[in-house]
């Protein structure tokens, strides 16, 4: 992934509430699509390696939380949270996090996370292929910014945090508002 790339286009398999279906689980599964996230809106996407993992849950997506309302002020539209997880498990994170601000995307199979080149093989830690960690600003489905930890490699015996913080990217919609002003 870089500076001018336009995302792949893929199909996110969702699970959406929906009380027609009735009964205890009143969801339905609805594909969304690239475009469905991504058109004609300036958003920050962040990938992961894994939901309820200590550094995604503890530090990088409550962060995101806690930054969306500047964020916003900063001309995003949206936060969107992805990782190589199903939409059984990404909903239940979402719902144990309390995200109000923070969206999830499921990618599932990793279609997406291998199109922006970013799988890895997290073998090692029993996770198998995952994102790595990376953080972007994306206009209308083209990469205008991206940060990503150093050390992308395949089985790395360490988790690197830091640059895809909400921190470093409000910096940068901080200095891209004060360029524009």
């Amino acid at each position: 992934m870089k500076v001018g790339d336009k995302l792949p286009q893929v199909t996110f398999q969702t699970r959406v509430r929906d009380e027609s279906v009735g009964g205890p689980n009143p969801y339905r599964w609805q594909p969304m699509h690239t475009d469905d996230y991504f058109k004609g809106k300036r958003v920050v996407l962040f990938s992961l390696p894994g939901a309820f993992t200590p550094t995604c849950s503890t530090y990088q997506l409550p962060g995101f939380e806690q930054a969306a309302d500047e964020m916003a002020d900063l001309g995003i539209d949206t936060i969107y949270c992805l990782s190589v997880n199903d939409s059984f498990v990404m909903n239940q994170w979402a719902k144990s996090q309390k995200l109000e601000n923070v969206h999830v995307i499921p990618d599932g199979s990793g279609q997406f996370t291998e199109g922006v080149g970013m799988m890895v093989r997290k073998d090692n830690l029993g996770f198998g292929p995952r994102s790595w960690r990376y953080a972007a600003v994306v206009n209308d489905g083209v990469v205008e910014q991206v940060f990503e930890e150093p050390g992308r490699c395949d089985n790395c015996p360490e988790d690197p945090y830091g640059e895809t913080s909400p921190e470093n990217v409000l910096d940068y919609l901080r200095a891209k508002a004060v360029k524009a002003a």
